[in-house]
């Protein structure tokens, strides 16, 4: 079966104000949410693995040209609008399964409880190409 990660952006929504000004009951109704999603999958067999992620000001961007010390830096910028959050990953039967799944976390609740359309890029793990000729 195909794998495929799921990247939720965190970016600005229209009419969404990012989570941390949130109310409390909101936040735990989102990760209440989150939670029930990945076990879901789990009762199905298909989650391999999901995690939010620390926000960019924690990043680092490493460079390494194979000669001398690598080059560490902070990034992404603070400026950015969006940015990587978090991830599913997903083994299923098919493209169309884990865009039903993308769907559904897309719609995860945010203030009020409306769905917050959250993006979500869809992408298939590729294994590495042959070596065989």
């Amino acid at each position: 079966m195909p794998k495929f990660m799921l990247l939720m952006s965190y970016a600005r929504i229209e009419g969404v104000e990012p989570i941390t000004s949130w109310a409390p009951g909101d936040i735990k109704a989102h990760i209440d949410f989150q939670h029930a999603l990945g076990q879901e999958l789990t009762d199905k067999g298909e989650l391999v693995d999901g995690q939010g992620l620390a926000g960019p000001e924690l990043a680092r961007i490493v460079v390494f040209k194979g000669e001398g010390a690598p080059v560490v830096t902070d990034g992404p910028f603070p400026e950015a609008k969006e940015f990587l959050a978090g991830y599913w990953t997903v083994d299923v039967e098919t493209l169309d399964r884990a865009l039903e799944i993308a769907a559904q976390a897309s719609a995860a609740p945010g203030p009020g409880g409306r769905p917050i359309g959250q993006p979500i890029e869809v992408r298939e793990v590729m294994g590495a190409p042959s070596t065989e000729q």
